[in-house]
């Protein structure tokens, strides 16, 4: 494997949280790291243990999407977690990671919005674009969590994209115009998500749902497609268990645990 800026060298001395990202492995090339995670997590692996890889052969999203995965340009991680927590009292870490990756990338100049519930964007002078997105996925035993794996892929360095993507998706380096650090990007989110993490192990998701809430995109009239049908209205919040709050014309509130956001009027 060539020199590379997500070398166990490059990224290990820039953490700060106090167990996650160790131990830290670097694949050259792997099916998804979410899938790669997984098995170590079923042969016992600790909390903590941070997986990158150069390359994805299966990058996957959410609803079993592709994910658009080069060799050598972006970021795509996963994190083992070993919350000692009911399984039902999970779903926010989707949200906590997306609250640390955007603050990860707010450190490095850029201004991330956040899409519920696993997107991250970036202004574009086309309007926003998908810059990132959060797969989480958990393993239970009864109603307790045995492991969550927290996937990120970041779209970093890639100039160009495959034509349906071109469209909705962006990349660091298209924003800011030069190439960006990938083990400067990792090692910021790992060491943004250690805080909101404990936090809310000790005291429940609040702290970190507001900074979730300090870069979402709120107050934009939209509707959600659901198992059950479709909702409309304003997303305007998110309450403790990470779901979204809908205010409906009529002033109603619904309550919207799992779905996917489409603005109806362009966003700025």
């Amino acid at each position: 494997m060539p020199a590379s800026d997500l070398l166990p060298a490059a990224v290990l001395p820039r953490l700060t949280a106090p167990r996650l990202g160790r131990p830290y492995e670097l694949v050259a090339s792997c099916g998804s790291t979410n899938d790669e995670l997984a098995t170590r997590a079923l042969a016992g692996a600790a909390e903590g243990l941070l997986v990158a890889a150069e390359e994805q052969t299966g990058g996957r999203g959410r609803r079993g999407r592709d994910w658009h995965s080069p060799a050598g340009e972006n970021l795509y991680c996963s994190l083992l977690l070993r919350p000692a927590l009911l399984a039902r009292l999970a779903a926010p870490l989707t949200l906590l990671a997306g609250a640390a990756l955007a603050q990860a990338l707010a450190s490095l100049g850029f201004s991330p919005r956040l899409k519920w519930p696993n997107d991250v964007l970036l202004d574009t002078p086309n309007g926003l674009r998908k810059v990132a997105g959060i797969l989480t996925e958990m393993a239970s035993e009864g109603e307790r969590v045995r492991h969550v794996i927290v996937g990120v892929g970041v779209n970093v360095n890639t100039r160009d994209f495959p034509g349906p993507l071109t469209p909705i998706a962006t990349s660091l380096r298209l924003v800011c115009g030069i190439a960006v650090d990938r083990g400067a990007l990792l090692a910021g989110f790992i060491n943004a998500f250690g805080p909101i993490y404990d936090g809310f192990l000790a005291a429940g998701p609040g702290a970190g749902l507001r900074e979730w809430k300090r870069h979402a995109v709120l107050g934009q009239p939209c509707w959600v497609k659901r198992e059950d049908g479709r909702s409309e209205g304003t997303a305007v919040d998110v309450d403790d268990s990470g779901a979204l709050l809908l205010r409906t014309d009529h002033g109603e509130t619904v309550t919207v645990h799992a779905g996917e956001v489409n603005w109806l009027v362009p966003t700025a």
